[in-house]
């Protein structure tokens, strides 16, 4: 483990104790005067909300950082490659439209659409495909998949489907429950584990699949096994909290500058700097206008907005010096 690594370990702990105990004033006032409900607030509260903000910037990252090993693209992400979208469309299908209510078959089904959407991605677009290809298909995917997701809102049974439904589509991580927590997480946890097993084919890759079969890896296993495991835990986790954009492109960028340009090696630093991401971008909604409620989705995406547009005319400068 290098140095850095254990730095962004040190500071993913420090954000995460900062997003659990802030703000302090009314959890420390609670524990004067009611110290059961203090307790009740900080776990029943907010220790779920910490633990989806960690987890899921985690998932985010790494599954980021393996989809961009995985096609040689700095722009494949969940949000990008339109996974996201179809994880969502997935679950308000399986929600509204199957009457399913238990957490499990809600991210049972989000893994589902985010797999359907990458597979459509990659026949799409192909899996060596250049920026251009992979953008026009990724957002082909997204448009395609948000306007489902709105279609089959509108037709809904409930009329209040849209309403009921609205904090969630745009990515939020209030009043989310502990097993709520463990039904998105301990999935994901899994696939994550598994992904860093995967570092150093997915290093490999950057070299071609003829050198990673030379080696005794197979690439299209390695392909289905990086997409499904990608989509079992991004989709999990957009099924409890909805979907949330940038973080996957933007940590995986920042990780490669750490780990010297192995899209491998990245995998667990991109995981680590997407948990800080996300854990600072929902702490920093707490401190909105009273009585308004702003989901953390709509924060990163009008913070990763420009820095997705100078990564875009950076790159279109590299190719055109």
């Amino acid at each position: 483990m290098t140095r850095a690594t254990v730095l962004l370990a040190f500071a993913l702990l420090a954000c995460a104790t900062l997003h659990l105990l802030t703000p302090l004033a009314p959890l420390m006032a609670l524990q004067r005067s009611a110290p059961v409900v203090a307790q009740l607030l900080l776990t029943e509260i907010r220790l779920p909300r910490t633990l989806l903000a960690l987890g899921y910037g985690f998932v985010l990252g790494m599954a980021g950082a393996a989809l961009q090993a995985l096609f040689a693209n700095p722009l494949a992400s969940p949000d990008v490659t339109g996974s996201s979208s179809g994880a969502a469309l997935g679950a308000v299908f399986a929600a509204y439209w199957l009457g399913a209510t238990e957490p499990l078959i809600l991210a049972g089904a989000g893994a589902t659409g985010a797999f359907l959407a990458l597979v459509v991605m990659v026949v799409l677009a192909g899996r060596r495909a250049e920026t251009t290809t992979m953008l026009l298909a990724g957002v082909a995917i997204a448009l395609a998949a948000g306007a489902g997701t709105s279609l089959l809102l509108a037709l809904a049974p409930s009329p209040f489907a849209f309403y009921d439904s609205f904090e969630w589509l745009m990515g939020s991580l209030i009043d989310r429950s502990l097993a709520q927590a463990a039904v998105a997480l301990l999935p994901a946890a899994a696939c994550c584990a598994f992904l860093a097993t995967r570092s150093r084919p997915l290093d490999l890759m950057a070299l071609g699949e003829d050198i990673v079969a030379s080696l005794g890896y197979d690439p299209r296993k390695l392909a289905l096994q990086v997409i499904i495991a990608s989509s079992v835990a991004v989709g999990t986790c957009v099924s409890v909290c909805g979907a949330i954009g940038f973080i996957g492109l933007l940590a995986p960028y920042a990780a490669r500058r750490i780990s010297g340009g192995h899209p491998g090696r990245a995998l667990l630093p991109a995981g680590m700097i997407g948990g800080i991401l996300l854990l600072v971008a929902d702490g920093a909604v707490r401190f909105g206008p009273p009585g308004r409620t702003i989901p953390v989705g709509i924060l990163t995406t009008v913070a990763g907005t420009p820095l997705f547009l100078w990564l875009v005319v950076t790159m279109r400068r590299r190719v055109t010096s």
